[in-house]
């Protein structure tokens, strides 16, 4: 084949250029490999991806855990019902002698603070220290923390209460067959009370008292899904578990201590109780969430928070083992002595006695090691995806979304690699003593600009590589999953535990659009603008340099 003047194509400036580049690339490739150093670095970052994948693979094979994201689960009074069940009877859940069906506490009396006193009869005492004998006592009492249990109570010791031992708050301990000694505890029994000089006992009748039988914990997680029509303009969010309309309770009494405020059923101040305010903009995106205490505040793991982890487990190794350590390090050492080395080594000299420019030679340097650097990243990330797509959560075979994810984070990593590599071949051609000692630096600030950006800042870390990487990292994955921003959103609305909220913040650079594909863009402009311009202040470093 002839070209316009007749040539064939192998004699042309392109044909020729192409076997300059080939051979260049294809010799920076064969040093590359032969090199114990590139081996070492690829070892390290296998094995260190490797770990990550283990322990994805064993989080997915261990199970997802409910979480009791509201705390009505617990029994924090440890009088046997969980605060749930506490709730829907109206009682305490912080007081042990207050739960489901032991009526109201009627106080016929009590002693003074710090007097001394003696109280004979059958009563229920209260808040107790002192000693009691007794011609009957409640053996059996349901209730928790400083309820007394008088089976246990072990002998007290010899001399007196506080002065020769002492108890554990809410505990007693028995003086004789018919006789204790009790600290800041509750009880029922008739006998003789005497109040310890310096302390306080009050004593009256439990009214209307009735047996229930204690739930199970279990059914106080994932009680109370998330509910949201997709429609703003309709009432949204539903108290599942009734614990913001206090549906069946048995009243919702008056604060009883100054620090307690009494419920507030429309705490969003919208006219609506117990509800969810979900605003978008125009376009249908949810922007902000504004809920009422108690309603959608226990939602299944299984909907929300394995999602939430999973992508959270992509986000963070894209950016953090892919970005932050890869990244960087790669160029580190690959590419800091692409030149330099042959420099030193008197290579160089019969390099450039073919007809090269010494700026084509610097990009086709840069060129070999993107192939090795960017392949190593490229072919991890794929395997990556693979365990992911297939383990993650949903009822797909294979979560396609992934893989695409993957795909982006690799191309921004490499992104990174090219603008590195530009920047510590510079600093290697800059000067051959320092040049190490400057790389080191800028790698210890490219790390600190990306824990900033990490941590959403955005002003001071826009002076660096790491950052609009980080940037194109968020940008496609709210690409590739649009849900991510709702989310983000639930998760600090409802104050569900969310990974998403550590690794992922939505992209800033949009020109006012709040579009991803403009940051997507706008980050890789800026990335490949710092790969350029740093190339061509190494290609002016080189054409000063004298070969030796």
């Amino acid at each position: 084949m002839m070209d316009s003047q007749g040539r064939g194509l192998s004699e042309t400036v392109w044909t020729r250029l192409d076997r300059k580049a080939g051979a260049i690339t294809e010799l920076t490739i064969r040093q590359l490999r032969h090199r114990l150093s590139t081996w070492v670095v690829l070892a390290i970052g296998f094995l260190l991806l490797m770990s990550l994948l283990a322990m994805f693979v064993g989080g997915v094979r261990g199970g997802w855990e409910p979480i009791d994201n509201d705390g009505d689960s617990h029994d924090g009074d440890n009088d046997g019902y969980p605060a749930g069940q506490e709730f829907k009877y109206g009682s305490d859940p912080w007081d042990g002698f207050s739960f489901p069906g032991s009526g109201d506490f009627v106080m016929e009396g009590e002693f003074e603070w710090g007097s001394v006193g003696i109280r004979s009869g059958n009563y229920t005492w209260r808040f107790a220290t002192g000693m009691f004998t007794y011609n009957w006592i409640d053996e059996n009492p349901i209730g928790g923390e400083r309820i007394l249990d008088i089976e246990s109570l072990p002998d007290c010791p010899e001399g007196e209460l506080f002065e020769d031992f002492w108890l554990d708050w809410g505990d007693g301990c028995r003086m004789e067959e018919n006789r204790i000694v009790v600290y800041d505890a509750s009880f029922t029994g008739n006998g003789t009370f005497r109040v310890q000089e310096g302390f306080y006992a009050s004593w009256g009748y439990m009214e209307d008292s009735f047996y229930v039988e204690p739930e199970p914990a279990s059914n106080y997680i994932d009680e109370d899904d998330i509910d949201w029509t997709g429609d703003p303009n309709k009432i949204n969010g539903f108290d599942d578990d009734g614990d913001c309309l206090r549906i069946d309770w048995a009243g919702d009494p008056e604060p009883q201590w100054w620090w307690e405020s009494r419920h507030d059923k429309d705490g969003n101040r919208n006219g609506i109780d117990c509800d969810v305010v979900w605003i978008t903009d125009s376009d249908g995106n949810i922007i902000s969430i504004i809920p009422d205490d108690g309603v959608d505040e226990d939602p299944s793991e299984e909907n929300l928070a394995y999602e939430d982890a999973h992508r959270a487990f992509i986000i963070g190794t894209g950016k953090i083992a892919f970005v932050m350590i890869l990244g960087i390090f790669l160029p580190l050492f690959l590419a800091l002595g692409l030149v330099r080395d042959e420099t030193e080594n008197g290579t160089l000299h019969y390099l450039l006695s073919k007809p090269i420019h010494r700026g084509e030679f610097i990009i086709y340097r840069i060129l070999g090691y993107l192939i090795i650097a960017g392949g190593f990243v490229l072919i991890m990330s794929i395997l990556m995806g693979l365990v992911t797509a297939v383990l993650g959560p949903g009822d797909s075979i294979f979560r396609l979304k992934d893989m695409i994810v993957w795909i982006g984070i690799a191309l921004a990593t490499i992104l990174a690699l090219a603008a590195y590599g530009a920047i510590f071949n510079s600093l290697g051609l800059l000067s051959s003593r320092y040049g190490v000692y400057i790389a080191l630096v800028v790698g210890v600030y490219e790390f600190v600009m990306a824990v900033l950006t990490l941590g959403g800042a955005t002003l001071v870390p826009v002076l660096s590589v790491s950052h609009w990487t980080l940037q194109l990292i968020d940008s496609i994955v709210l690409i590739v999953w649009p849900n991510t921003i709702e989310m983000h959103l639930i998760a600090t609305a409802f104050e569900l535990p969310s990974g998403l909220a550590a690794f992922w913040n939505p992209p800033v650079w949009t020109l006012g659009t709040e579009n991803p594909f403009v940051s997507a863009l706008i980050s890789v402009i800026i990335l490949l603008l710092i790969t350029t311009l740093n190339i061509l202040f190494g290609q002016a470093q080189f054409k000063r340099r004298e070969i030796m």
